[in-house]
């Protein structure tokens, strides 16, 4: 194995062993950093120092003709630049390559929200078979609390706490959070509880052999109820999560509660919803305010 290839090896270890990131983002850190690792092998590079910034531009160059979205480019220099950063206090490098590069600008796109009618009608399904009982206490807890689809499906009964109203989740880079649960989604955990007696560790949410439900089930179940509940927008589980900020952050105003209840590393991955309530002050600025209706008469 050649010393490009020893120095990926160690770094995806590192990000392993000792940040502990799940085995899909190593699998993506591990694409991204092959086609790093391919392309200073195509130019005859034989050690990481010496990279410079005009190859990693013509990678980034080559990505977008092929056809990659600014979003995907931005991915591939974030991994490069974490590994960069790595070689960096490792002493394998002096400077970092990436340092002036830049991916084509990134439009970020506002995401859909239900509003609260909709959420409260795709959530509300009748309990009246013992699968719907599952699907309710799910859709329940997806809106109640923001979670994530894999912290959804990887809950086991012991994370939950019935008297104090509170879900204990393994969120990304396995950092453990506490969230609060809605009345309405503890009612609906209680009666899934009652009707399947489950043991401290068995999964709150069951496929097949008892295993956690997949995802591909989730997501097959919640556009089935939307379609039965009358929910004609295209309904996913992270749907739920941004309907969840949306309606936290425009009931209160505070932006740092949000972020903590949904795991945010970084604020400024919160910060989008401060867009999405800008746009409901919005909308009721143009229907209430004087001045607004008086626009609209007008035109």
């Amino acid at each position: 194995m050649d010393v490009l290839a020893v120095d990926v090896a160690r770094f995806l270890d590192y990000l392993r062993v000792e940040k502990r990131y799940a085995p899909g983002t190593i699998v993506n850190y591990a694409r991204e950093l092959g086609l790093l690792q391919t392309h200073a092998q195509s130019l005859g590079l034989r050690h990481w120092r010496e990279l410079r910034a005009e190859p990693l531009r013509s990678l980034v160059a080559r990505e977008h003709r092929r056809g990659r979205e600014p979003g995907s480019l931005h991915h591939l220099l974030s991994a490069c630049r974490s590994f960069f950063r790595w070689l960096l206090r490792e002493g394998v490098i002096a400077a970092d390559p990436a340092l002036d590069v830049r991916a084509p600008k990134l439009r970020r796109k506002l995401p859909q929200v239900l509003d609260v009618d909709e959420a409260a009608a795709l959530v509300e399904i009748p309990t009246d078979t013992p699968e719907a009982v599952q699907d309710r206490a799910m859709l329940e807890l997806f809106y109640s609390s923001g979670l994530r689809l894999a912290e959804l499906t990887g809950l086991v009964w012991n994370d939950l706490d019935f008297g104090q109203g509170l879900v204990r989740v393994l969120g990304k880079g396995s950092k453990t959070r506490v969230v609060p649960i809605g009345s309405k989604a503890l009612q609906a955990l209680q009666q899934l509880h009652e009707q399947t007696a489950p043991d401290a560790n068995s999964p709150v949410f069951p496929g097949r052999g008892g295993r956690p439900i997949s995802p591909a089930s989730v997501r097959k179940r919640l556009k089935g109820w939307a379609q039965s509940q009358g929910v004609w927008k295209r309904v996913y589980p992270h749907l739920l999560r941004h309907s969840f900020a949306s309606h936290l952050l425009e009931s209160s105003g505070d932006l740092r509660a949000v972020q903590e209840l949904l795991g945010h590393a970084d604020i400024s991955t919160t910060q989008i919803y401060t867009h999405l309530d800008f746009q409901h002050l919005a909308r009721v600025y143009d229907a209430a305010h004087p001045r607004a209706k008086r626009r609209k008469d007008s035109e």
